[in-house]
């Protein structure tokens, strides 16, 4: 919460340059209303001024009703994270304007509508009031979207006082609905209204304003959800199967809209993939599994809850060496939690799910190019190593509007992994599903329908040998276990690498992954700004390799950011390196946002004892 300061706001202005694409825009308001529409055209407007934006949407998990908040960062140094403050606030609900405003920072302005005759007990920011319901009663909209379009009146109102040109914000709108000319101009009519009352009633008294950039040029906006939805199209998936939950829905719907688009079928006008939604997360990897046994590229997406229920399924998976992927676009727990907030809480679940002794390959994208990479990714070496692959995104990433430059087409082919056919067989004359001919632990397995009789084989959760056949045998379970643990080690040289900075000299060393990565990035040069130099390396798959064990190594001092609140990470990093564990240190925390480099940066130097 801001600290309300005594220094009258006239000569805080005076004091003060204007602050130019630098700072954050919080808009509060009702869950339901259409503001979310609103809130990404300006989003968008500002992006298209080639201005480096980051947008947040803080929303309830009802469907209409209750308080939403969505924050606009401009940064021109390209910063992502969130901040803890925010300076320009428009105040469109009256269930928490009063909060809203307490935690505005001093010198920032406060927009909200005149109908509420607010009074203005800050002295320390300008409030500018908006005719809302005049504006909007004089659009001569239909009843039933007056609610929607009022939004566009502070659409209108920001463009003039931030300085943001008309063209931008109709060129926003156009992309939202899709070039289609009646809503555009309905919607920009009010906008031009507010526009025009904010030029003759409105004047500037506080300092922050947009400038035109040239930081966006050739980049794209995009949610993780999308990116991977595309990623998983341009890997081949034919088959999804789902359960609806938030904050993953999204990414199946866009897979839907991407399958339905690039694989019909041309000559016979059929679809050529199968989307199902299935009775619950157990049925959906239950489908995900028969389907990439059968060879089909098979995916499926859920959050945490889903996660709990898919126990079962995931370790036959891993245990009969079946391909699936598996999308957790994590949000907070235990139990429901809350399912409209942001964590990575859920790393040692997906790492370790399964009864016995069950370990699973994790990725962890931290940018909207590598959510679409591993789309891909993913697919290639669930059949590589015939094992599940989760993908651990979370609600930020998932959910959120992100920069990102394009995205690359793959370079390589699809990797199919060991797949026999009949002629191979019969070249071999012979055929042992779960030998290990190559010594990297992985078998060779056929398709379902191979014409040849030595290709079936039972595809066993339960004990087995080299041959699939049924063994209660101490030597071939200890056999079997020890092949599986060879594959293991095979799959931390095929996993991404992390990516890693090393500052020469540094003593301190900074690990995290994911969604983190943004805030990590502005708080070490805030550190570097107080002459402490940090290394930097950032996770992107388990297993781990050797890269990491250097970098421990390498410094004396080793904090492992993460947003969860057992640091999880960290508890990974000891059981994975015991001998180092005296230099890891966890700095974890979660209450349902993305953390914030100014939370870091305070950490770090209490870790440090500065």
């Amino acid at each position: 919460m801001s600290t309300i300061q005594d220094l009258p706001l006239e000569d805080m202005l005076a004091e003060k340059p204007a602050v130019v694409n630098d700072f954050q825009i919080m808009i509060a308001t009702v869950n339901g209303s259409g503001s979310q529409t609103a809130n990404t055209v300006l989003l968008r407007a500002m992006f298209r001024m080639g201005i480096p934006v980051s947008g947040k949407n803080i929303f309830p998990s009802n469907i209409q009703g209750l308080p939403t908040w969505y924050t606009i960062r401009l940064s021109k140094n390209g910063y992502t994270a969130r901040l803890e403050d925010y300076h320009v606030l428009v105040a469109m609900n009256q269930q928490t304007i009063a909060d809203d405003i307490a935690n505005l920072a001093p010198g920032g302005a406060c927009y909200y509508p005149e109908e509420w005759n607010l009074k203005h007990e800050r002295d320390d920011i300008v409030y500018y009031p908006m005719p809302v319901k005049a504006l909007t009663d004089a659009s001569d909209v239909p009843a039933n979207l007056s609610s929607y379009i009022a939004n566009m009146v502070y659409v209108g109102v920001l463009a003039t006082m931030l300085n943001i040109e008309l063209s931008y914000i109709e060129g926003a709108l156009d992309y939202h609905f899709n070039g289609k000319a009646k809503p555009v101009q309905m919607n920009m009519k009010v906008v031009q209204a507010a526009y025009d009352w904010a030029q003759d009633h409105l004047a500037k008294r506080d300092p922050y304003a947009v400038e035109p950039m040239n930081a966006t040029e050739g980049r794209l906006l995009m949610d993780g959800n999308s990116a991977a939805a595309l990623g998983a199209v341009f890997g081949g998936v034919t088959f999804a199967a789902w359960y609806p939950i938030t904050p993953s829905t999204s990414l199946i719907d866009a897979l839907r809209e991407d399958l339905a688009k690039y694989r019909i079928d041309p000559e016979t006008g059929k679809a050529t993939f199968a989307v199902i939604q299935a009775e619950d997360e157990i049925g959906a990897l239950g489908m995900v599994v028969g389907a990439g046994w059968a060879g089909a590229r098979a995916m499926t997406a859920t959050s945490g809850p889903g996660i709990s229920l898919m126990t079962e399924f995931a370790g036959l998976a891993y245990y009969a060496e079946v391909p699936a992927v598996i999308w957790d676009v994590q949000r907070m727990g235990p139990s429901t939690g809350l399912p409209t907030r942001t964590s990575q809480g859920d790393l040692l679940t997906c790492y370790l799910l399964g009864h016995g002794d069950t370990r699973h390959v994790v990725l962890l994208p931290g940018t909207i190019n590598e959510i679409f990479e591993y789309g891909w990714r993913a697919f290639d070496l669930a059949e590589r190593l015939q094992t599940p692959i989760f993908v651990l995104s979370d609600l930020d990433l998932g959910m959120n509007l992100w920069m990102s430059d394009p995205f690359e087409y793959p370079a390589e082919p699809m990797d199919r992994g060991k797949v026999l056919t009949a002629e191979d067989i019969e070249r071999a004359g012979r055929f042992a599903r779960y030998e290990d001919v190559d010594g990297d632990g992985i078998g060779y397995r056929t398709l379902p329908g191979i014409d040849h009789p030595l290709g079936a084989y039972f595809a066993r959760g339960t004990g087995h040998n080299a041959r699939a056949v049924y063994s209660e045998r101490p030597d071939d379970w200890v056999e079997n276990m020890a092949r599986l643990r060879r594959k293991w080690e095979t799959a931390r040289t095929l996993v991404p690498r992390p990516v890693v900075d090393q500052v020469s000299g540094a003593e301190i060393g900074l690990i995290a992954f994911g969604s983190t990565d943004p805030c990590v990035v502005e708080a070490r040069d805030q550190l570097s700004a107080r002459g402490i130099a940090t290394s930097y390396l950032r996770l992107r798959a388990l297993p781990l390799e050797d890269t990491t064990r250097r970098f421990i190594e390498s410094h004396e001092r080793v904090y492992v950011v993460e947003n969860n609140t057992d640091g999880q990470m960290a508890s990974v990093l000891h059981m994975e390196y015991p001998d180092l564990a005296s230099r890891i240190h966890s700095i974890a925390y979660s209450d349902g946002l993305p953390l914030s480099p100014r939370w870091l940066t305070a950490a770090v130097l209490e870790q440090e004892g500065r």
